[in-house]
């Protein structure tokens, strides 16, 4: 292929996305505030589209799109493309999970720790001059079995990382064969639901996973839990968390996805449960920045401006 490729880069992302392209020979227009009939009356010019996760790629975004051969997601997911659409008209799609992992992986075990030892709850109340020790005693990671949902690039970065914590990880994944490592034991949902002390998601928002996680979900475990979600909001029902934390099921949650992020939307339903989240003392909020770190931020664009490359240079054709 003609390496004589113009890029549009549709959402925010780091300057040195720009000078990444113009090393493989990729010309880069940075429009991260174009509205979508901006993309649209516009990527007729454009073979490369970058984008994150406001904008959706669909068969309406690429009605004028004749030259474009490779859409780029700068991040992991990619539940906001129609890959049906994208395969049909022969237009590859790459991301970058390799790109935030890391991020990741670090964001999940902070959380988990504050969750346990209390240190958002009781940093609260010490600042409102409370100093409550009894109150606010930790329990300890050593020992307990944690349970991970998804063992692709965030799923093995947060299990790396528990690897020096003294405590048994067993990972589930449908999709994955042969996937043991020193992090972690292969096991079955089931086997997690009989073991497991923590819980954590890092599987990707499809059809099969949306709403996966609920009230049933959570009743099968024989054991009190805590529960993190670092992977994307619709797949746990927020209100069978709430449910599990007032049964006691879940001991505490810490989510950094929500199923409607968009906090001045919530409808009246939304409300009372964000409402009971919010206020809840073991629960930790956090707004989809797991993946978002200084490092990342340029990991990504160095991981996807590579993986073009590649695309450029191999002998793949489009037809």
């Amino acid at each position: 292929m003609s390496n004589n490729y113009k890029c549009l880069i549709a959402d925010d992302m780091h300057e040195s996305v720009i000078f990444l392209l113009k090393d493989i020979g990729v010309t880069a227009t940075y429009l991260p505030q174009i509205t979508r009939q901006e993309i649209i009356d516009q990527l007729s010019e454009y073979e490369v589209l970058f984008i994150r996760s406001k904008t959706h790629v669909d068969e309406d975004l690429l009605q004028n799109a004749h030259k474009l051969k490779i859409v780029g997601r700068a991040g992991a997911g990619i539940d906001n493309l129609d890959e049906a659409y994208l395969s049909s008209k022969n237009i590859a799609v790459i991301n970058a999970p390799e790109g935030n992992r890391d991020a990741v992986g670090e964001q999940t075990i902070g959380m988990l720790l504050s969750l346990m030892h209390n240190i958002h709850k009781s940093h609260l109340e010490v600042i409102s001059k409370t100093w409550d020790r009894a109150g606010n005693r930790g329990i300890e990671l050593a020992g307990k079995t944690v349970g991970i949902i998804g063992y692709g690039n965030m799923g093995k970065a947060f299990a790396k990382r528990l690897s020096g914590f003294g405590c048994t990880v067993l990972a589930y994944d449908k999709y994955r064969k042969e996937f043991e490592d020193e992090f972690c034991t292969a096991a079955s949902l089931s086997e997690i639901h009989t073991s497991a002390d923590i819980l954590s998601l890092h599987v990707p928002l499809t059809d099969e996973t949306r709403g996966w996680i609920d009230d049933d979900f959570f009743s099968a475990f024989k054991k009190s839990i805590y529960f993190l979600n670092l992977a994307r909001g619709e797949i746990a029902s927020l209100n069978a968390v709430k449910n599990a934390l007032e049964q006691g099921k879940l001991l505490g949650a810490a989510l950094d996805v929500l199923e409607n992020e968009k906090l001045d939307t919530l409808n009246l339903e939304q409300e009372k449960v964000f409402e009971y989240l919010s206020k809840a003392a073991n629960v930790i909020l956090t707004p989809h920045i797991g993946g978002w770190s200084h490092e990342s931020y340029i990991k990504i664009n160095e991981v996807l401006v590579n993986k073009l490359n590649q695309i450029i240079n191999s002998d793949v054709s489009f037809t």
